[in-house]
């Protein structure tokens, strides 16, 4: 279940994001009756804060069912999953185990929410429905429906960088809090060796990133500013993004936007090195080409100094997956080590 189009997304789609709360855990433990336990046995419950509010669900549930950002979360935390929605765009991402895990569950919903197999979903006698899309694409999930099979915590996304708190709050709903814990602590290993290791490379230059979601019919491109999909990570090792929006839309346009491509020197032309988006197997796709191809693009400074370097993995939004993004921010910019 995808918030985030493969290419061109739906502006009011990722504006709406942003109304999503990130709310706090408030746990407290009660006695209840699970939903996917069998009939009478008695289960200890909770009250967790979800975006859809207060919901009673159990401390330590058996039968898990996640859709959207909460699959790659909840599959690497080691969640107690039944079911899941399908999440072709983080393949690439996964390690080979994790991705066996993948392929061997039940899909019980596509890449889009409207695409909810409600009937697989309860073949599934889940204990908790972990939904991890964002509050405008909700609408188009029965969540009574669902709730009628077993609570339903929603925690979707609202910026790209909210990924960190996001997926604390689903791995914890889901009872893997500390195989979480591991999986952030070997990131921030890794970034802190990374900051480290370009400390001096990156001390006093501003970069700009070109994203992939720009519109060619429309000559529009992406420039992506900090806290978005392809800068957030490499915020962690120490690059400096400057400039913000002209507008905040709410969600992701709050740290992106959409300039006609004859706005690049504008927009870029003060970028001491300038950062791509590509894809995981280091593919440019149509948007970014058509940025590269243009004559403004490279007549600019940074493109002209040859200090250009693309990254993969940018759609990373696990913390083993980001250590995929931090290598490969890595790899781009060794160059800079020897300038």
């Amino acid at each position: 279940m995808s918030s985030r189009p493969s290419r061109g997304p739906s502006r009011a789609l990722v504006a709406g994001a942003a109304t999503l709360s990130i709310a706090l855990l408030a746990g407290c433990g009660t006695s209840g009756s699970g939903s996917g336990g069998k009939s009478g046995d008695a289960v200890e419950t909770r009250v967790f804060a979800a975006d859809n509010g207060s919901v009673e669900i159990p401390v330590d549930p058996k039968r898990v069912v996640a859709t959207g950002y909460a699959v790659p979360v909840l599959i690497e935390a080691g969640a107690d999953l039944v079911g899941i929605s399908t999440w072709d765009r983080g393949l690439a991402m996964m390690d080979k185990d994790d991705l066996a895990t993948y392929k061997g569950l039940k899909k019980v919903a596509g890449a889009l929410a409207a695409e909810t197999n409600y009937e697989a979903i309860a073949s599934t006698k889940p204990d908790l429905i972990v939904i991890g899309v964002p509050k405008p694409v909700i609408t188009d999930i029965d969540v009574k429906r669902l709730e009628s099979i077993a609570p339903v915590v929603a925690i979707g996304p609202t910026v790209p960088s909210a990924w960190r708190e996001l997926s604390k709050r689903q791995a914890d709903a889901a009872g893997r809090l500390d195989h979480f814990e591991q999986g952030r602590a070997a990131y921030e290993k890794k970034a802190a060796e990374l900051t480290a290791k370009y400390a001096g490379a990156l001390k006093g230059v501003d970069f700009g990133h070109v994203g992939a979601y720009g519109d060619v019919a429309k000559g529009t491109f992406h420039r992506e500013f900090g806290q978005s999909w392809g800068t957030n990570i490499a915020q962690d090792i120490g690059v400096t993004y400057y400039g913000r929006v002209k507008e905040k839309g709410g969600g992701s346009l709050d740290v992106s936007e959409f300039p006609s491509i004859e706005e690049l020197p504008a927009s870029l032309g003060d970028a001491d090195v300038i950062t791509y988006t590509v894809e995981d197997d280091g593919s440019v796709s149509e948007p970014v080409q058509y940025v590269l191809d243009s004559e403004l693009w490279k007549n600019l400074p940074a493109v002209k100094a040859g200090k250009v370097f693309p990254l993969a993995f940018t759609e990373a939004a696990t913390y083993a997956s980001a250590v995929k993004t931090l290598e490969a921010t890595d790899k781009a910019l060794a160059p800079l080590l020897d300038r």
